[in-house]
């Protein structure tokens, strides 16, 4: 016997449906990402995806751009705009707080290689994250380059994927974010 699915309160659905989509996208792949292992997960009926989404590639994007809402409002820099050093370690603390969102978007990247119907979603994502980090730039005192930051983007983004794929450590990560800041001109934390 199968077990009783909950009925969720107007609206609740949606975002219940959205978060085990990125939650199953981390553990399982996009490849075991199923509308019936994203219910389970959520513990509520499969027919409530197709309600809510329609296909699994809306699904998908809808849960890209969740998972893009929910990185930046945890994220928001903006109270570390005077100091770059709590700026760079707020950071990383945001990074390593949300592991499955960071990894469901990298699930994403990689299947938008092999299937152009996600590239614009994937293009949004990153168009998002660049404007983020140019817009906190440009509150530090820093001058607008859109060319450097989208290299500063990348490789934050790259260091984030050697994270989650086990070959740095957090201390690397925090190491390499202050060495970036330091590259590109950003004061360094004073060493005591």
């Amino acid at each position: 016997m199968s077990p009783q699915k909950r009925q969720p309160s107007h609206g609740e659905g949606r975002e219940a449906l959205l978060e085990a989509t990125v939650r199953v996208g981390a553990r399982k792949g996009l490849r075991g990402l199923t509308f019936r292992a994203v219910a389970e997960e959520a513990g509520l009926n499969n027919s409530l995806i197709a309600h809510h989404f329609g296909t699994r590639d809306r699904l998908l994007a809808a849960a890209l751009e969740w998972t893009a809402d929910r990185a930046m409002a945890a994220a928001d820099l903006s109270e570390y705009a005077t100091d770059a050093t709590a700026f760079r370690e707020a950071l990383v603390r945001n990074v390593l707080s949300q592991p499955d969102i960071e990894i469901f978007q990298f699930e994403m990247v990689m299947e938008a290689t092999r299937r152009p119907e996600l590239q614009d979603a994937v293009r949004e994502l990153y168009r998002r994250y660049v404007a983020a980090l140019a817009a906190g730039r440009v509150a530090l005192g820093a001058e607008d380059d859109p060319g450097l930051n989208l290299a500063m983007f990348a490789a934050l983004d790259g260091l984030t994927l050697q994270y989650f794929a086990k070959a740095i450590t957090a201390e690397q990560l925090a190491e390499a974010v202050q060495a970036l800041g330091v590259a590109v001109g950003s004061p360094s934390p004073s060493r005591s």
